[in-house]
């Protein structure tokens, strides 16, 4: 039998895929692109219709021999580089290096990595898809042209080392315009009326909102207007004027695509949209499952789609009526359909329901296991039932006044019983169960409460939200979302406070500066154009050479008039209150790769630097120094003295203000994996501590003798089993 030989992208991956192969094949591994643009040039020659110049990427010469050598072993080559257009270029750069003529079908792709599914895939190769790849091509150009024509424009006129993308700018862009619509907000105070209020048997007690005041839509502006109607409300009769109870269904979300994954483990993980998808790589490349081999987990994780394979919902149908019942399946398996995809894969679910989550726990990583708990429950509750709430509004009239109470109830979780898709800065959705009323029944007021109320200013982006608008605007596309984030942070135009993105003043500056010479680039109808023409070229709609030439034009004649007129542009220096004491001049704030620090001005003659502490009040119970939040050089936050190197207290807890009621001592918040915290004393010879920590120890023996009962048990229990089952045979 031939030989084969299959060339992926990363060695995770091929070492799955080779076990599902056999030993006629051989697997390999390109470590992404082996081609690119030069980086010491620009590498486009735009006179000769934007022809890129690429080069063997430095570093990858013994990679490239080795590949060679291998496809000259082998009888045929299969490229099976990602299923997307990055993955289809990456193709075409190995296509080159190894001679395998355009034309011959050697391109093989697959959403997931699975026995079947790899089997499958061998037997359809197919040419290399040029349209794919053009698209491709053209994004990257586009990039080079922007980053490296506009990048030294920056160094010159601002500061060296910054960066200009047709992307990330538009990113940049949408964080500052919600920093100025927040600076820019003026709060504004109102009141709500609040009845506590019962039936006349004695019931339940139960809110109602004051709705209507004369007919109209209640509006109270300040405490004085609360006051009266309040006094109002005292003295007047309270009647229920209409009674409506109704049934709402409430249907699961969609399986996953990249953006809603990204945003879902940001909420409900915390994590980063680079962590989401380096996690989400692994999952899909394959995890060594003990007697199982390398399994690929779930199917590819940069897709727009949210199809799903027939035989996957097939699957679904029956573990759900397995595990859940029949009632919990809907009449046929729901379909779902997105604004913009383009279909090229299925959503993220898992490959197969053979391994739930829990039985993966002692072979994944707690990151894996809790992504791929995220990803599983999303596809199995995107299969079953709506859930059904039993509903009541409740009308009441008093005065001149209109109330209104409403309450829920779960009648039937449906796909609740598994998973509920959380949205950002929303409560979790509660029963309120009101008591039985009728219309025409007089109520019984308990307590009148105004409460006072001030508007907020839109928040800050969060992972998950900045996400969701690149998506809803059309910047960028699922494989771009983590790294235009990761460019933003890294140059410096935004930080992170309290895990929102918040834009530096070096941010306003590029992006003002942007904003007057190339109003295009941070334009987001422009960038989510460019990315419709993208797409078209993909799709054999488009020319890569017209969309180039067409964007150059223009940015040519933007760029030498910004050349021509922007001088030097001087950044805003934010000077601190801290001498320095080397010359006594005050510091002032830098920007630095790990974050701000304080530098001399006096730079070069003066070249001190220290550290941006951040106090905490609390004294420090060695040296009664202050303790000061510190950062390790993996910017991991710890807690130490101001006083450090003469003073070595340091702590990985949280330093509180208040004290230990037994011994005096602050306390501290100690952080705990799941997500919860402890308060604990800092003194660790106080009694409080050291009950805690026999406490912890009693816990921990007590569930080992709980396991080793429960093992006990279930063997008994099977041994009893067995002996019936013998008995009846």
């Amino acid at each position: 039998m031939s030989k084969a030989l299959v060339i992926v992208e990363s060695p995770a991956k091929a070492k799955t895929i080779e076990k599902f192969l056999g030993k006629n094949y051989t697997v390999k591994a390109s470590m992404g692109h082996l081609r690119d643009l030069p980086k010491s040039q620009f590498g486009v020659d735009v006179e000769n219709n934007f022809a890129p110049k690429y080069i063997n990427i430095r570093g990858k010469g013994d990679l490239i021999k080795s590949l060679k050598n291998a496809a000259k072993a082998a009888d045929i080559v299969y490229l099976a580089s990602d299923p997307d257009r990055e993955g289809e270029a990456i193709a075409w750069h190995l296509s080159h290096i190894l001679n395998i003529p355009q034309d011959k079908a050697c391109r093989i792709e697959f959403n997931e990595i699975t026995k079947t599914t790899i089997q499958n895939a061998v037997k359809k190769p197919r040419p290399i898809n040029m349209e794919r790849v053009d698209a491709q091509q053209a994004r990257r150009l586009l990039d080079r042209i922007v980053g490296y024509q506009l990048s030294p424009l920056l160094w010159r006129k601002v500061r060296k080392g910054l960066s200009a993308g047709r992307v990330q700018s538009t990113a940049v862009g949408i964080i500052c315009d919600r920093e100025k619509e927040i600076q820019a907000f003026v709060s504004e105070e109102y009141w709500t009326v609040v009845a506590k209020l019962r039936g006349m048997p004695k019931t339940a007690l139960f809110d109602a909102q004051l709705i209507l005041i004369d007919d109209h839509k209640a509006k109270i502006d300040n405490e004085e207007q609360a006051q009266s109607i309040q006094e109002e409300l005292e003295k007047a009769e309270f009647t229920v004027a209409d009674v409506k109870r109704r049934e709402r269904r409430r249907n699961p979300a969609a399986p996953f695509i990249t953006s809603s994954l990204q945003q879902e483990a940001s909420r409900k993980l915390g994590f980063t949209s680079r962590k989401t998808m380096m996690v989400a790589q692994q999952l899909y490349e394959g995890l060594d499952l003990g007697s199982s081999g390398p399994v690929g987990l779930i199917t590819y994780m940069r897709t727009d789609s949210v199809r799903l394979a027939e035989s996957a919902q097939q699957e679904a149908v029956k573990y759900i009526a397995a595990t859940y019942g029949e009632s919990y399946l809907p009449e046929k398996s729901p379909v779902y359909s997105s604004k913009k995809s383009q279909d090229a894969h299925e959503a993220i679910r898992p490959t197969s329901l053979e391994f739930p989550p829990e039985k993966l726990v002692k072979y994944l990583s707690r990151d894996q296991s809790r992504l791929y708990t995220l990803i599983w429950e999303r596809f199995i509750a995107s299969q079953m039932a709506p859930a059904i709430y039993d509903t009541l509004t409740v009308d009441i009239a008093a005065s001149r006044f209109s109330l209104r109470a409403t309450g829920s109830t779960v009648k039937f979780p449906g796909f609740m019983a598994v998973y509920t898709e959380s949205k950002d800065g929303e409560e979790k959705e509660k029963d309120i169960t009101l008591p039985n009323l009728t219309i025409g029944e007089k109520l019984k007021v308990n307590k009148i409460t105004p409460k006072q109320h001030f508007t907020e200013p839109p928040p800050r982006y969060t992972d998950s939200s900045l996400v969701k608008v690149l998506e809803e605007k059309g910047i960028g596309r699922p494989s771009t979302y983590s790294p235009i984030v990761e460019t933003i942070l890294a140059r410096g135009y935004v930080i992170k406070v309290e895990k929102k993105f918040q834009p530096t003043e070096l941010g306003f500056v590029v992006l003002d500066l942007l904003k007057q010479y190339f109003k295009a680039i941070v334009d987001v109808e422009f960038t989510a154009k460019m990315e419709n023409s993208l797409d078209e070229i993909a799709d054999g709609k488009g020319s890569r050479i017209d969309l180039l030439r067409e964007f150059y034009a223009w940015f040519a004649v933007d760029l030498e008039q910004a050349e021509k007129e922007i001088g030097h542009v001087e950044l805003p220096v934010e000077v601190s209150d801290v001498p320095c004491e080397n010359c006594g001049r005050l510091m002032v704030v830098k920007h630095g790769r790990y974050g701000d620090f304080l530098a001399c001005p006096g730079f070069p003659e003066c070249r001190n630097t220290k550290p941006i502490l951040k106090e905490t009040g609390v004294q420090c119970p060695k040296c009664a120094g202050s303790i000061v939040e510190r950062r390790t050089k993996r910017s991991k936050t710890f807690y130490g003295c101001k006083n450090y190197p003469a003073c070595d207290f340091m702590t990985w807890d949280i330093p509180l203000k208040e004290n230990c009621q037994t011994c005096g001592a602050f306390m501290l918040r100690h952080n705990l994996k799941s997500g919860k915290f402890n308060i604990i004393c800092s003194n660790e010879s106080c009694q409080t501590r050291q009950n805690d920590i026999d406490k912890k120890a009693n816990d921990s023996t007590k569930k080992t003798k709980d396991a080793k009962k429960s093992k006990t048990t279930s063997r008994k229990s099977k041994g009893t089993t067995l002996t019936k089952k013998t008995k009846s045979e």
